[in-house]
């Protein structure tokens, strides 16, 4: 009765999942080139895409489907930071479009609690979407300035940590 939920819920697990796995290799080359602040934000991000694909995957079993966790793309090996966020605006985009179209789809399959769940995803990711678009402005408004900004941070950090201490 439900197989047109299932299935659309288990295609926005496929998506998530890509976005895990992208914003984790992002937080991982961020962390590398010391832009604490950026790498923490997808580290964040990620993890609450973890989140969605748990609640994603109870509704499914709720509905008595099986999961299917394989990623819908692979991960895109990208070190420039602005072409990073770009990437990670135009995900949380598509699955704004995706979710909302999802929400509408059950709601007329008399799936009200998967609409819901849609619904509360396309909060979720219209709010990640602002704060990469967020990230954008300021590297458009300050340009590498800010990210220099950034490192130069976990430069002072890493000093204060190693100061030697009274004895």
């Amino acid at each position: 009765m439900h197989e047109k939920s299932i299935d659309l819920l288990n295609r926005a697990i496929a998506d998530e999942l890509t976005a895990v796995h992208q914003y984790m290799y992002f937080h991982f080359r961020c962390d590398d080139q010391s832009l604490d602040m950026l790498a923490n934000l997808f580290r964040r991000i990620a993890i609450e895409e973890m989140l969605h694909i748990e609640t994603l995957a109870e509704r499914i079993f709720f509905l008595g489907g099986e999961v299917e966790l394989a990623a819908s793309a692979e991960v895109q090996k990208i070190a420039d930071v602005k072409e990073m966020l770009k990437l990670a605006s135009h995900l949380e985009e598509q699955s704004v479009r995706d979710y909302n179209n999802f929400a509408i789809e059950c709601g007329s399959h008399a799936d009200s609690v998967s609409k819901k769940l849609f619904e509360k995803l396309v909060e979720d990711e219209e709010r990640h979407f602002d704060l990469f678009d967020t990230e954008l402005g300021h590297l458009k408004r300050f340009g590498d300035q800010y990210l220099a900004l950034q490192s130069i941070e976990r430069t002072k950090v890493i000093g204060a940590e190693n100061e030697p201490t009274e004895a």
